[in-house]
């Protein structure tokens, strides 16, 4: 092997011993003088215990704060691990060809290219399948590469499926930082002692994901409530390594152009910073919440914004229970009905009404809430529907539901943006035949409308035809929801259940007061073109005029010197043919090309 990756990994390992050296030291001058940052007191939190842990609490291991690391240490860790990415994976391509393949010419060449260039990569990881390839370096790169394969994990629609099953297995526990240091985060935050806000703060955090870690918490007036902080540093490293990451997506485009790397790296870069404030999930539960107080029975918890910042987060507990809990199995059979009925609900006024829905749904964020209630929780990743793109889908949903296969392919249809190649007619095939497939089987357990949908969408990428990454996530909602109503009532009717929601959401949308306002909108524009009527007809009319006094044109004009021209060419050609004086037939041609070019 050649000593000069080990070189390489040596100087890297030096530099990074001296730069956390200078680091020490740098944290110790600061902290023998006056200090920069206030500290909050310790809390006097009164002696209330933690809850009681079911089972054995998960280990979230020790945190790492990525965000002191330079673009250029991240830039060189990136580009390490996207290596042995590349010749991981070609030694995986080549490992699947066949024996009598693998022997010709310039396969041979492609297997030394591969040999000597995979040398300084790990031999354990380059013998691996190329999806588990890919996983294991998003878990070894950190929080924001983890967060990019959770959500290529959701793009079926454009990669192929053994790497969307493979990256559903990353991590989703990830290291949380100690509570000492949560505490004096949240009194940094905000800019007071925690103990003249809180009670109690659960020691153990109720989840580490990513961005952001949540613990349980106790006002003074008792409330409970939900604490939850951007992790310190992610916010510097989310930024460094989304720059990096729409780099290699442009480099990616050049050789993967057909599954749109760009394209699914600018997206998750623009959710995921989005993600990272958490005053946009304020925002987004309180939009929620005013999209839904018309319906009690739909729960969205309130924000304390005296106590929440961009980067933390205090909002009502809800005190619930999730859908895989065995306490949720022996409800009644109409409280069971009720709540699969109000998922329904949400699931299609979120999508299709408000045009503003949960972009992360998964069971873990549904709880059910005496009453029965539905709630949702964890409302930092939203999705956007415009006007045309909401109106599109409602009559696609509701041609789905209908059984009407042909109108649901062609409505999907118009959705796609074709790219270099497409085919659109064929797609329409292809989303016919899936869709008249599922007409036949719409219960649960034997066909999902969620996995109808993404399957249709997945096709796109066979005949060159995307779609926005809004889809995906709607599709996922729709496969939570099927999910969860089918714990509660295994095998119920998707379609019965959405069609009455999706029939009510279409009367609203062509109720006569609804269309009326929609006209209202153009008001502006309509009266603008009608004050503009009368100088655009005088103006056209003067244009008419003018066109039927002008003196007209002989239809033949031209024609004689062109016959005269092309005459010119075919005598010139022959006598070029047989040899005849060269001036002669040299003039003739240039009449012939010059004669028809001359102006009357």
């Amino acid at each position: 092997m050649s000593p000069f990756p080990q070189m390489l990994h040596f100087e890297i390992c030096a530099l990074y011993i001296l730069g956390t050296l200078a680091g020490l030291v740098k944290h110790y001058l600061k902290g023998s003088g006056r200090r920069t940052m206030q500290e909050p007191r310790p809390a006097r939190f009164a002696a209330v215990p933690d809850p009681p842990k079911p089972g054995v609490e998960p280990a979230y291991g020790k945190f790492v704060n990525t965000g002191r690391q330079g673009p250029l240490r991240r830039f060189l860790a990136t580009n390490r691990h996207l290596y042995g990415l590349l010749f991981g994976g070609l030694a995986a391509y080549l490992r699947g060809l066949p024996k009598w393949k693998r022997r010709q010419p310039r396969f041979l060449l492609l297997r030394l290219f591969s040999f000597f260039g995979g040398l300084p990569v790990n031999r354990k990881l380059k013998k691996l399948p190329f999806p588990v390839q890919l996983r294991l370096r998003l878990e070894a790169l950190g929080p924001t590469y983890i967060k990019l394969g959770q959500v290529l994990c959701l793009r079926e629609d454009l990669l192929p499926n053994s790497i969307t099953t493979e990256l559903q297995n990353l991590l989703d526990r990830l290291p949380a930082v100690p509570y000492a240091e949560f505490l004096e985060l949240v009194g940094t935050y905000l800019d007071r002692p925690v103990d003249e806000i809180f009670a109690h703060i659960r020691s153990t955090p109720l989840g580490s994901a990513s961005i952001g870690q949540v613990h349980l918490a106790t006002l003074l007036d008792g409330q409970q409530v939900i604490l939850k902080v951007v992790k310190p540093g992610i916010r510097d490293t989310l930024k460094t390594d989304t720059t990096l990451l729409r780099m290699f997506g442009g480099v990616l485009q050049l050789f993967l152009g057909r599954y749109q790397p760009r394209r699914v790296i600018r997206e998750f870069c623009d959710y995921t910073l989005r993600e990272a404030d958490l005053a946009r999930e304020a925002d987004n539960a309180e939009t929620f919440a005013a999209n839904f107080s018309h319906q009690p029975d739909i729960v969205f918890p309130r924000v304390y914004r005296e106590y929440s910042t961009e980067n933390l987060l205090c909002m009502e507990y809800l005190d619930g229970i999730k859908p895989t809990d065995p306490k949720a199995r022996v409800l009644r059979d109409d409280d069971r009905e009720r709540l699969v009925d109000l998922g329904a609900e949400a699931i299609i006024c979120m999508l299709f009404r408000d045009g503003f829905f949960h972009a992360d749904l998964h069971p873990a964020n549904v709880l059910i809430l005496p009453g029965p209630r539905v709630g949702f929780i964890d409302l930092g990743m939203v999705g956007r529907f415009d006007t045309d793109l909401k109106r599109t889908l409602l009559y696609y949903y509701y041609c789905l539901v209908a059984g009407d296969a042909e109108n649901a392919a062609h409505y999907l249809t118009v959705m796609a943006d074709p790219g270099p190649g497409a085919n659109p007619r064929a797609f329409r095939r292809d989303v016919e035949d899936v869709c008249r497939q599922w007409s036949h089987h719409a219960r649960f357990g034997e066909y999902s409308l969620g996995r109808l949908i993404l399957a249709s969408v997945s096709r796109g990428g066979r005949y060159r035809m995307y779609f926005p990454v809004e889809m995906v996530l709607m599709a996922k909602a729709i496969i939570t929801f099927e999910a969860v109503g089918n714990m509660l009532l295994p095998g119920f009717d998707v379609a019965a259940v959405s069609k009455k929601h999706v029939a009510r959401v279409t009367l609203q949308r062509f109720a006569p007061l609804r269309l009326a306002q929609e006209s209202l909108t153009a008001l502006p524009e309509l009266i603008d073109a009608l004050a503009k009527t009368p100088r655009l007809v005088t103006e056209g009319l003067q244009l008419v005029e003018q066109a039927t006094q002008r003196p007209s044109e002989n239809p033949f004009a031209g024609l004689r010197a062109t016959l005269f021209g092309g005459a010119c060419l075919v005598a010139g050609a022959i006598l070029a043919g047989f040899g005849g004086p060269w001036p002669i037939w040299a003039l003739l041609l240039l009449i012939g090309i010059f004669l028809p070019l001359r102006r009357k």
